[in-house]
């Protein structure tokens, strides 16, 4: 019995995995982005992003009502969380507590790799005082498959 290719979305199959290569990016400005998993994949309470932002590049100051944990891979900067701006270097992990405002800044001299992961699934990104935001990779959450409830 064959084993489907490293790169394929087998619907049968008990575990995806995906090439982050094929995986589309997305930008804001000083911001390029990827949902690694999510919807997309059929996931239900959880997404996980990668994100490169550039040297003295930011996130829009925002919250989630979810929990967001945040692996830095690579740069370093601060976090703004609830009032307190926190530095942060690679290797570093941010555990962000749902419905905090939150803002993360490359104060580094080269770009800044992350990979968060978040417990929700779609994930509503909101401003502080709790306006939607709308985000460029919103619309590609359900591309493929949909998650039914």
């Amino acid at each position: 019995m064959g084993r489907p290719a490293p790169d394929a979305a087998v619907e049968d199959q008990p575990m995806t995995v995906l090439n982050i290569a094929s995986i589309e990016k997305l930008s804001l400005p000083g911001l390029a982005h990827q949902t690694l998993a999510g919807p997309r994949d059929g996931l239900r309470t959880l997404e996980v992003w990668m994100q490169t932002v550039a040297p003295g590049a930011q996130t829009p100051r925002h919250r989630h009502a979810c929990e967001e944990v945040i692996v830095v891979l690579r740069g370093s900067g601060t976090c703004e969380i609830d009032g307190v701006a926190l530095t942060f270097g690679p290797g570093s992990t941010l555990i962000v507590p749902a419905s905090v405002p939150h803002q993360i800044v490359n104060t580094g001299e080269e770009e800044m790799h992350v990979v968060a992961a978040l417990g929700a699934a779609p994930v509503t990104v909101e401003t502080p005082a709790g306006e939607r935001i709308e985000l460029p990779w919103d619309q590609h959450r359900f591309a493929g498959k949909k998650c039914e409830v």
